[in-house]
């Protein structure tokens, strides 16, 4: 008979280790809270920082996560010239975290419910003016004059930026089959994987026509048909499960990523007066200013955006008024 060997019980482990739980925190913001890639990437630095400076200070677990040491953390970051945004966000992460290791059992206090943090400032958005943005249009349909098929999806792409004030990650999460070119609508998916129908104008129906049936890669395996499109849009979607069925295609017949929608806009913005980011979401705030500049219902806006707040669509309404300030002082001769 073989001899019992002896198996020692397991050794308890100390506390609950600070590193895992946030890759745990993060795989939750993931699965179970739907928030985007960039977002889960910004939770993520920030609370690598936040595990790299506890564990200058000792700390590695849990159990020792204190108010004082994530005051300590934030009050380094302010010393190294970080800005008011960044703070307030770094705050941001450490309270959502703390606050889902004390709800999970991974901690049993939550040490951030009082931490405070600056309130960022909040800069009025960069907003390009109706002159602008109609010669920024026109040099993009003269390009597409010659129906190259890049010049004819940037054209798309801008008409339908500016049309819909659509976010970035939400124009290049577009497939075939969520535009309705009947109704003149687009089905997104945008923050918190919240799903909500667009309306966009007749230019960007005729651009994204143009597209489809001249610019796209016509492969039978390319999309997803587009509901009451016409036979030659269709005859680019007819596999609904064909991983490129994406609307917009980049290099190698690949859906289009953020970084090539960055490098168009900012290219195409850099000549154009203004301070501020020149990516796509200063379309997005041009498409919202000049809607509430035309008489559109602040609610209105709020829901074409995506905005979980009308707090947030309420800075339209300040770039508005901050417009008619310059005007008046422009124009009024007593001004």
């Amino acid at each position: 008979m073989p001899e019992l060997r002896h198996i020692p019980p397991p050794v308890p482990v100390p506390g609950h280790l600070l590193g895992a739980y946030v890759d745990d925190f993060v795989v939750y913001l993931q699965a179970e809270r739907g928030f985007s890639v960039h977002t889960v990437r910004a939770y993520r630095t920030d609370l690598a920082g936040l595990v790299s400076f506890a564990e200058s200070r000792g700390v590695t677990d849990t159990e020792r996560l204190s108010l004082d040491l994530l005051r300590d953390w934030l009050w380094v970051g302010t010393q190294a010239g970080l800005a008011r945004a960044t703070i307030a966000r770094r705050s941001a992460s450490a309270r959502s975290f703390t606050a889902w290791l004390a709800r999970t059992g991974g901690s049993a206090t939550d040490p951030a419910v009082r931490l405070r943090s600056p309130k960022p400032g909040r800069p009025l958005p960069r907003v390009i003016n109706h002159i602008q943005m109609q010669e920024l249009l026109t040099h993009l349909e003269l390009r597409a004059a010659g129906h190259d098929p890049t010049a004819l999806r940037d054209l798309a792409i801008v008409e339908l930026l500016y049309a819909s004030g659509l976010r970035v990650s939400e124009l290049v999460g577009l497939d075939v089959a969520d535009v309705d070119l009947h109704r003149l609508t687009a089905r997104v998916t945008g923050k918190g994987a919240k799903e909500r129908v667009v309306p966009f104008g007749v230019p960007a129906q005729h651009a994204i026509l143009d597209y489809l049936e001249r610019g796209r890669p016509l492969r039978a395996s390319a999309a997803a048909p587009v509901a009451n499109a016409s036979p030659a849009v269709n005859s680019v979607a007819e596999n609904a499960d064909s991983p490129m069925r994406a609307l917009f295609l980049g290099a190698r017949h690949q859906r289009l990523g953020v970084r090539a929608v960055y490098r168009l806009v900012a290219t195409l913005l850099a000549d154009v007066p203004g301070n501020g980011p020149a990516g796509p979401h200063a379309l997005r705030h041009t498409a919202a200013t000049h809607l509430l500049d035309g008489g559109a219902d602040l609610r209105a806006v709020q829901e074409l955006l995506g905005h979980a707040s009308l707090g947030t669509t309420q800075i339209y309404t300040h770039v508005s008024a901050e417009r008619l300030k310059q005007s008046y002082r422009t124009a009024h001769p007593r001004a």
